[in-house]
């Protein structure tokens, strides 16, 4: 090994390790993800498999090899390894030059080239890999990446491209290694395969099953001690506990702390029923947002088991749609041809479109009350007054006032596992990046300039559920309003 505890030893690969080795090589494979926690040797593994296809059996004369990684430091710890072992290995050391400032190892018997690139770098197009190692893709945030586009496109000239992700679990759905490990579990491709090591979110996160789920090495070369020191750190303190999650268990969790708990918000994905907003009353939550921004209208109707079944309709504009895809790191051009967001034409979001869509809401169920945020209020009320048009309008504020209660009352619903959201993926972007904020009172809203990305959707979705617990008790007694003190509808 070229460093750590074993540094010198002669390498000697653990079943785990074969098994992915085997899962790799003994069937066509164009795509390989690798994940588990830090420190279970993923940088060796990326190693090994790039000198394997720099100078061993897989390699193949006058190829170009590389590891992308998001930083140059990132990028220079994969290159630094093996260049560790070319050195400390007198066979490779008599037919791999290495140089270091450039970053690059060489084969000149072969013609094969590796070279470490970063995402800082100016370019990666004109390039022709082999074989690509893609290093901590996890700290991609959004669904995209140029630096991995431009590496993937650039390999369609060989014949048989080999890409290696290796990394820990990203935070959110809508970030790339997300969107690529997901893809992966569908079997949609039979020649990408997904290797993952991960703690199942129903587990205890300080138990010593869910340290040894997504840690394969725990016990051998990782030092339980010391991972069972940062369970009992996060399990005193709350603030590290999303970083223990993500780092140590492998599991697709937001550092940032969300307002819900991405485990919550899964077990409540549970698909609606069309037939709650005939049979029952129905509240909406609208945020216009900026007119080039996103724009979430939500419809709530609780049955008569309780359960509140969700409806969400998103709006943006066409024009400049990919730039804000890139700017909010959000698959909006996705989401528009699957059919989780309407497009408006022109600029700026059409208020008359948003307008139609509520007003046919209104024709087809009974709608009790439209909550909205009174910023640009003005001109959407304009817009329906142009169409003759009255709809159940109450304005809703954003401060802890009417905030802290709705959220009251909507964390309390999602802890009872009874908001059926069907997992629509706009709304389940925005709940990843809702962020709560408290006062001194400890009364919390949704602080969208504390917010990873948009949360329209979140806040439409409070609205929905705070007018509807002002208008009328729950199930066990006093609305949350009623108990604050605030009058009801």
């Amino acid at each position: 090994m070229p460093e750590g505890a074993l540094v010198g030893q002669p390498v000697k690969l653990r079943d785990w390790q074969r098994d992915i080795i085997r899962g790799i090589y003994d069937s066509p494979t164009r795509r390989a993800i690798v994940s588990f926690g830090r420190k279970n040797g993923k940088t060796s593994i990326s190693a090994f498999l790039l000198l394997l296809h720099l100078c061993g059996p897989e390699a193949r004369a006058n190829s170009q090899l590389f590891s992308a990684a998001q930083s140059r430091d990132q990028a220079a710890i994969l290159f630094s390894l093996a260049a560790k072992i070319v050195r400390m290995s007198p066979d490779l050391n008599a037919v791999v030059a290495v140089r270091d400032t450039a970053k690059q190892l060489y084969c000149q018997e072969l013609g094969t080239l590796y070279r470490a690139l970063s995402a800082e770098a100016s370019t990666a197009y004109g390039l022709s890999p082999v074989f690509t190692v893609h290093d901590e893709l996890g700290q991609v945030k959004g669904p995209r990446s140029e630096l991995y586009e431009a590496l993937e496109t650039a390999s369609g000239a060989q014949a048989e491209p080999l890409s290696i992700v290796i990394s820990t679990q990203a935070p959110t759905d809508a970030d790339l290694l997300s969107v690529l490990i997901d893809d992966a579990k569908s079997g949609a491709d039979p020649k990408t395969k997904l290797f993952m090591f991960s703690a199942n979110e129903s587990m205890d996160p300080f138990s010593e099953d869910a340290m040894r789920a997504a840690n394969p090495a725990f016990g051998d070369f990782l030092n339980p001690t010391e991972v069972r020191e940062q369970a009992a750190a996060a399990k005193r303190m709350p603030s590290r506990e999303s970083s223990y999650r993500n780092l140590v268990l492998n599991q697709r969790v937001d550092q940032t702390a969300p307002f819900v708990p991405r485990a919550i918000w899964l077990r409540n994905s549970r698909e609606p029923d069309d037939a709650a907003f005939y049979e029952n009353r129905i509240y909406v939550g609208l945020d216009l947002s900026a007119r080039n921004d996103l724009t979430a209208m939500v419809a709530v109707a609780r049955d008569s088991s309780g359960a509140w079944h969700v409806r969400p309709i998103f709006f943006a504009p066409t024009l400049g749609l990919t730039d804000r895809a890139s700017r909010d790191r959000a698959p909006y051009d996705v989401w528009r041809d699957r059919g989780f967001l309407v497009a408006t034409p022109g600029a700026s979001v059409d208020y008359a479109t948003v307008a139609e869509q509520l007003c046919q809401l209104c024709d087809d169920g009974d709608v009790a009350a439209i909550a909205f945020d009174r910023w640009r209020m003005d001109v959407f009320k304009t817009e329906l007054s142009r169409i003759g048009r009255e709809l159940p309008l109450v304005e809703f504020g954003q401060g802890y006032r009417d905030m802290a209660p709705a959220l009251d009352a909507l964390e309390g619903e999602l802890m009872a596992e009874r908001v059926f959201h069907g997992g629509h993926p706009v709304l389940t972007w925005c709940a990843a990046n809702a962020v709560a904020t408290r006062d001194a009172a400890g009364n919390r809203k949704l602080d969208k300039a504390k917010a990873t990305g948009r949360i329209d959707g979140m806040v439409a979705l409070a609205m929905a559920i705070g007018a509807a617990a002002k208008a009328a008790p729950t199930v066990n007694g006093p609305s949350v309003y009623e108990e604050r003190g605030i009058l009801t509808l």
